[in-house]
């Protein structure tokens, strides 16, 4: 129990902001190329509660946390609402919606390799928290963003994959969304989503620790 709570307290930060503006980066992208969609929802929004899924969020992380005794952790925020036919081009501009999650949870391994590093700077008794803390930030967003990568709908990567493919492909590729989430759990009980993604994440965790200079 006592790891759980340990886990609970480095997770929580890290894993909320990771899932929530990824989605509020949807909706800022939508925005920008014309769909208002998620503006009007009042989903562009730093603050966690608007993004948070009372399931996705809060009692599948907890669940998974405790059946795994602290060492693994998955969870989503509330998809943000997109209208794709609204946005200027909707073929071409789904790429950049699609591609803004990924980019956000890069953005986010950053942040937290600056707080590893800042670490460094503090007091032990803040400093190995905190560090703990940035450690699970990197390999969190890393791993959102690798999965989310991935080129099936309706996970990000599928989308961008649909906004690339020549229209008939496209058109018959985006018929796979219903089934994208049997798919993905099929992958994931079979342990093929797990063979494709680790090398990924490690090689992504790898490249922002040696940009950062974490080693």
């Amino acid at each position: 129990m006592n790891a759980i709570i340990q886990a609970v307290a480095v997770l929580a930060l890290p894993v909320i902001f990771a899932i929530t503006l990824h989605e509020a980066a949807h909706g800022y992208a939508a925005r920008h190329f014309g769909d208002p969609t998620a503006w009007l929802a009042g989903r562009i929004s730093l603050n966690p509660l608007r993004h948070i899924d009372l399931v996705g969020t809060l009692l599948i992380p907890v669940a998974i946390l405790l059946f795994s005794g602290g060492s693994f952790l998955f969870g989503y925020a509330k998809p943000v609402p997109v209208d794709f036919g609204r946005l200027k081009k909707p073929k071409q501009d789904m790429l950049w919606v699609a591609a803004a999650g990924p980019a956000a949870n890069l953005a986010m391994a950053c942040f937290w390799a600056l707080m590893f590093k800042f670490s460094w700077a503090v007091p032990p008794y803040f400093s190995v928290p905190l560090a703990r803390m940035a450690e699970a930030g990197i390999q969190i967003n890393c791993v959102l963003m690798v999965l989310n990568l991935i080129p099936l709908p309706p996970l990000d990567g599928g989308r961008i994959a649909v906004s690339l493919l020549p229209h008939r492909a496209a058109w018959q590729f985006a018929r796979l969304e219903p089934w994208g989430f049997p798919i993905l759990l099929l992958l994931l009980f079979t342990g093929i989503l797990g063979a494709v993604m680790n090398p990924l994440v490690i090689g992504a965790e790898r490249i922002i620790e040696s940009i950062f200079g974490l080693y």
